[in-house]
């Protein structure tokens, strides 16, 4: 009778704190998802409005290249001192101040019209917008355990598909019906009106967002202690007493920021230059192109989420990591192979889409597992920044080798090999170290 009772009390304690879990789910992960929609927006439509921007600017590959890539320059000088400010002043308040200084000079590129100008702003941009990303990953954990990170994580990092779904179609009607309006190019009202939904989100994120479960005026006081009381009993208490310094003698941190710069190769080679790739396939009208990528940006938003599921429920990250960083390579590889046949190219290209972005979500459920407050601040950041050095690496080379050979295969070949190492180094970690 007893471990019937015992049963009975399990499993209404189950139930229970997964409504608890759905509640705090459905409350924060659509609104920060929707933020990382903007935030990804703002910082992928110099793809589309390179379409334009180019001829009339007079800007060659290896410009455009650049100035895509110099974001991350400034990106990765200020990740780790703005995650450790977010830690210290509050998520709400720091990421509102973010979203608002990036939408501002994001909406500033309308006055580009020198190469000099362009290098600028793009630095600037990701000076404004270094600590979002990881300020979210960190954010997360005061809300969620490890055993929840997987689909959590997942279901956040959709923002960076559906940006494309729904940016496609949005940019490609902006480009279509803007051009000349009050004597502006389309290019210019492109960078403009998508950078208004980023300063409106801001504002919000400051009355919307609490600091972490003891702040939640929406819960009850038996609700925040579960919530308290299960990153307890999942985290190791001896994580919350590093130093914020201690993570670059880390050699784990810095083993992940080399598997994460092979994963950021793939990603960004994907979102800076699909438009073009799919271009070059053959499809010629802007409208056209824009539909299209929507294809591969939404096949992986069901792969994602699957995935996250899937991981969660088998307590294991590195396979669910590394398969899809393999299959990433694959596709982008193939993508190379399609000898101008659209079908074919959208094919591969979501293949190399959902293995990317899957093998990315599925990542950033290994930091958490061995840091903790404020260097998980750190260590995230750390990862992400030097990971994202890969998004300067990324655009300028596929742009130089194609200024260089007329062709992009090569500089592919080199993102698919980039992505192969990291998911090899992502299977050589200790087991121990990554499943949690």
């Amino acid at each position: 009778m007893p471990e019937v009772l015992n049963a009975s009390y399990a499993a209404e304690k189950e139930s229970t704190e997964a409504h608890l879990y759905a509640r705090v789910t459905l409350r924060l992960v659509p609104f920060l998802f929707l933020c990382y929609v903007f935030a990804y927006l703002d910082r992928v439509n110099v793809g589309f409005a390179k379409l334009q921007m180019l001829d009339e600017l007079g800007f060659s590959e290896t410009v455009y290249g650049l100035g895509a890539g110099i974001f991350f320059l400034g990106y990765f000088i200020f990740e780790v001192p703005s995650n450790i400010m977010l830690h210290k002043v509050g998520a709400r308040r720091w990421i509102a101040r973010i979203m608002v200084s990036w939408g501002v000079l994001s909406a500033c590129m309308v006055f580009v019209h020198t190469a000099s100008l362009f290098y600028v702003l793009r630095f600037f941009l990701g000076v404004a917008e270094a600590g979002f990303f990881p300020g979210i990953i960190v954010y997360l954990t005061y809300w969620f355990p490890p055993s929840r990170r997987g689909k959590i994580t997942a279901m956040f990092l959709t923002g960076i598909p559906m940006a494309g779904v729904l940016g496609g179609p949005l940019s490609g009607w902006i480009m279509a019906s803007t051009h000349g309006m009050q004597g502006y190019s389309a290019w210019q009202w492109l960078f403009f009106l998508e950078a208004i939904p980023a300063i409106i989100a801001g504002i919000s994120v400051f009355f919307y967002l609490r600091d972490n479960p003891a702040d939640a005026k929406w819960l009850n006081a038996d609700e925040k202690a579960t919530l308290v009381r299960n990153l307890e009993v999942e985290g190791n208490p001896a994580h919350h007493h590093q130093s914020a310094f201690s993570v670059f003698r880390n050699p784990r941190v810095w083993v992940l920021c080399l598997c994460y710069f092979g994963i950021m190769m793939g990603l960004n080679g994907i979102t800076f230059w699909l438009p073009s790739l799919i271009r070059n396939s053959g499809v010629q009208d802007a409208a056209a192109v824009s539909l299209l990528t929507t294809i591969p940006y939404a096949c992986a938003t069901v792969a994602m989420i699957m995935t996250g599921r899937h991981s969660d429920i088998r307590a294991e990250r590195r396979w669910h990591a590394a398969v899809p960083a393999i299959l990433g390579a694959l596709g982008l590889v193939l993508a190379t192979l399609a000898n101008h046949n659209p079908l074919f190219t959208v094919a591969f290209l979501s293949l190399g889409a959902m293995g990317v972005m899957t093998g990315m979500s599925q990542f950033w459920c290994l930091p958490p597992a061995f840091l903790g407050g404020v260097a998980a601040a750190a260590g995230i950041a750390m990862i992400n920044s030097v990971g994202n050095l890969a998004g300067f690496l990324s655009p300028y080379l596929i742009g130089w080798v194609k200024d260089l050979t007329g062709s992009t295969s090569i500089a592919l070949y080199c993102i698919g090999f980039a992505l192969v190492c990291a998911a090899i180094i992502c299977l050589l970690m200790p087991k121990v170290m990554v499943n949690r």
